[in-house]
């Protein structure tokens, strides 16, 4: 059994605790997930066996749904980071890396929805690599 995985947002108000394994960690670049990151791409972990324990914050936690879609996303209602969420079907949570205070313990799984990337999102290991701020 996995040990527990700590987790909060940017303004501390919202602390889970995730209890068992993460089976799958997926990078998506489907137009969705960019617009909800503001980013490439979405990084989340995928269980049917983990389970979260809201610490505190529980009642700062706001989920948007994607109408006619399974999309969907939870944040925080203070500082809007991205926190985990039980899938709809209650079947699996799904649980943003970047939510997690410490290591992930697994290597993604594989870039999903790579058709829909962003044009941008391409060669990037080429770009200059600078440790800190500009």
């Amino acid at each position: 059994m996995k040990p527990n995985t700590s987790g909060s947002c940017l303004c501390g108000a919202v602390k889970f605790e995730v209890s068992g394994p993460f089976e799958r960690f997926f990078l998506c670049h489907c137009s969705r997930c960019r617009k909800d990151t503001g980013s490439a791409h979405a990084a989340n972990l995928f269980s049917t066996m983990a389970k979260i324990t809201w610490l505190s914050g529980q009642d700062k936690i706001r989920t948007y749904r994607l109408p006619g879609t399974r999309h969907e996303k939870s944040f925080c209602a203070e500082c809007g980071s991205a926190l985990p969420g039980v899938h709809q079907d209650g079947g699996h949570i799904v649980v943003p890396a970047g939510s997690l205070d410490g290591p992930v313990g697994i290597r993604p799984s594989a870039h999903i929805c790579l058709a829909s990337r962003a044009e941008w999102d391409a060669e990037l290991e080429d770009a200059p690599k600078i440790d800190g701020l500009p």
